[in-house]
């Protein structure tokens, strides 16, 4: 096995949960709000931190850097709004797909993902939306992919993630019905196995969220492109408890960031800024 990692290609035995992609942004300093900080759940409050469920490597929203640190945008949104609430986030690693599980369990206060808001998931968790991103094919360079037209192309997706479970299945069953070849969907556990899939010549093409494969055609060295628009923009949201107090806290402070122009320089620091929003909501899914 290889690994092409940052665009680099690595030996047998690399460790693809740690994506070294260079500096890191400097994080913001973001004071505590006393009258957010009084309304944290007391079980939060006493404790002094909210134990956030995150699945890595997902760039630039969240990886590990060099040192093995937990990085990214969704990291440095969230170290802000812990500062706002006077607390601070203890990130634990898990694989996607038991992330809102383990919220509905109580074993995380909060899921943090790069989730988008679906209608589904509102049925299982409250998710307070922070961040807008749509879907973004990439091809290798000088390919010539129509996302709308990819019937008998393999794709290559993250498992669990809309791509895999709603976007190019959809694809798929249009070509079918079209008597067209079905889309070969190659889902992999981890965003780095993605992209490297589509680096090496494993697959066609790849889907992820629009801010993930604009991240990763800027590190591949010109070995990837886009492939088609950016289409269906739908919101993120951290994943709570069904009815939790949490959701409004964690609103509200968000809210104190975009107002007071700390979320943006958050979003400009990595280079997402383009799907900042105005206003965070509790359920704000679109579908």
């Amino acid at each position: 096995m290889v690994c092409v990692i940052a665009g680099v290609l690595l030996t047998p035995g690399c460790v693809t949960n740690i994506e070294d992609t260079g500096p890191v942004p400097p994080k913001i300093t973001v004071q505590p709000v006393p009258e957010l900080a009084a309304r944290v759940p007391p079980d939060i409050a006493a404790a002094g931190e909210m134990v956030v469920g995150v699945n890595v490597p997902y760039q630039p929203n969240e990886y590990r850097d060099r040192h093995g640190e937990i990085v990214g945008f969704d990291i440095d949104l969230m170290d802000a709004v812990t500062a706002v609430l006077g607390i601070r986030a203890r990130y634990t690693e898990s694989a996607f797909e038991k992330i809102i599980p383990a919220v509905q369990s109580g074993t995380y206060d909060l899921g943090m993902s790069s989730i988008t808001d679906t209608l589904d998931r509102e049925q299982q968790v409250d998710l307070v939306t922070y961040f807008s991103a749509g879907v973004q094919w990439a091809q290798r360079t000088g390919d010539d992919i129509d996302p709308e037209n990819a019937c008998g192309k393999r794709v290559a997706v993250q498992a669990t993630t809309v791509e895999h479970i709603e976007e190019v299945p959809a694809k798929s069953e249009a070509c079918v019905a079209a008597g067209k070849d079905p889309i070969i969907i190659d889902a992999f556990d981890e965003q780095s196995a993605v992209t490297n899939a589509l680096v090496l010549g494993q697959v066609d093409a790849m889907s992820a969220d629009s801010p993930v494969t604009a991240y990763a055609i800027e590190r591949t060295d010109g070995k990837i492109e886009p492939a088609g628009p950016v289409f269906d923009a739908a919101p993120y949201g951290w994943a709570v408890a069904k009815g939790s107090p949490l959701a409004p806290v964690l609103r509200d402070a968000a809210q104190h960031l975009i107002d007071s122009g700390q979320y943006r320089r958050i979003t400009e620091n990595w280079g997402v800024q383009d799907g900042a929003l105005g206003t965070a909501v509790i359920n704000g899914a679109r579908s």
